[in-house]
């Protein structure tokens, strides 16, 4: 085995055991549907919206890091403020601001007892549906992250009124209601994507046309099956393209092969369990599909510049 984690050595190193006796039971990162009620599957066409004073208020106004398996949500900030921590870095915000946090990111927020705002909350088949006619509601929730909308009065005011009128429908019983629920969605996505353009020159450009979707569907494809080490033509053909396609693909889009993709993301699940749980380095190991746990410390150290031990150390000083 080569000491560089690349090629053939690489997936063969992640081939995954069915069972490892040695390994106890994971300590996970807790996992909510909202936040504090019980995991469980989202209505395709799943919408909530609650004020943030709703949920924070009964938990002294923290909400400790957590993940969703399915649902995306969208902060509408308009008065207070806080501090958001998504996979372990941390932002400051105030308002007016919008905070982005997709599936499966392990995120937590510290608010000012003042603070005023919404949380939306959109399942993932809700998202992907409206994502096929306007890509860029997915490009919104490629990462976790929290956009100033100081100089942005417009912006503000519009994603204000979005979300206001949302709450509202999402309130009434009225004939129409899912359908109306779903407009006023769209209403407040594009004002979302419109505030948001400022930091995401090229959106548009970036995610439409045949080698972007082909990208967009290898990080979906990634998420389901990453910690099975599948190599880049299996990929290839679950996706129905040839290898040198989704190469191609790939490197248009993000400018680096597939194996980057890969990479970036057993990074970031690397980074989330050993910031949030319990599990050992050799667990964190299996847990993501290694079966050995040395050269996942030298995966990991080449690409973060650290040993996953002093990783956990920095986090914990």
């Amino acid at each position: 085995m080569h000491g560089t984690a690349t090629g053939l050595d690489f997936f063969a190193a992640r081939r995954r055991c069915t069972h490892n006796p040695a390994v106890p039971k994971a300590a996970s990162v807790p996992r909510f549907f909202l936040y504090g009620e019980p995991p469980r599957a989202a209505d395709e066409r799943f919408v909530h919206i609650e004020t943030i004073a709703d949920r924070s208020r009964l938990h002294d106004w923290e909400i400790r890091p957590h993940t969703h398996r399915d649902l995306h949500q969208l902060l509408v900030i308009l008065g207070g403020g806080g501090r958001m921590r998504a996979e372990g870095a941390e932002q400051e915000f105030a308002a007016p601001a919008l905070l982005i946090v997709p599936a499966g990111v392990v995120h937590a927020f510290t608010f000012h007892h003042d603070t005023r705002g919404y949380v939306v909350t959109v399942a993932e088949n809700a998202l992907a549906e409206l994502s096929r006619r306007e890509p860029a509601f997915r490009a919104l929730f490629e990462g976790a992250r929290s956009v100033d909308l100081t100089d942005g009065a417009l912006d503000a005011t519009e994603l204000e009124e979005a979300v206001v009128r949302l709450q509202r429908e999402f309130q009434w019983t009225a004939p129409a209601h899912v359908t109306a629920t779903e407009a006023r969605l769209v209403t407040l996505l594009v004002c979302t994507v419109r505030a948001t353009a400022p930091e995401r020159p090229g959106l548009a450009r970036g995610t439409r046309g045949p080698r972007a979707a082909i990208v967009a569907r290898f990080r979906q494809a990634v998420e389901t099956h990453l910690r099975a080490g599948w190599p880049m033509n299996r990929y290839a053909k679950v996706l129905g393209v040839t290898p040198h396609q989704l190469r191609a693909a790939c490197l248009e889009v993000t400018g680096g092969p597939p194996t980057h993709i890969v990479h970036e993301r057993l990074v970031l699940e690397a980074k989330r369990t050993l910031l949030y749980t319990s599990l050992s380095i050799a667990e964190t190991a299996y847990e993501l599909g290694f079966s050995d746990p040395a050269y996942f410390s030298r995966f990991f150290s080449e690409r973060v510049g650290v040993s996953p031990a002093e990783f956990r150390r920095r986090a914990d000083d």
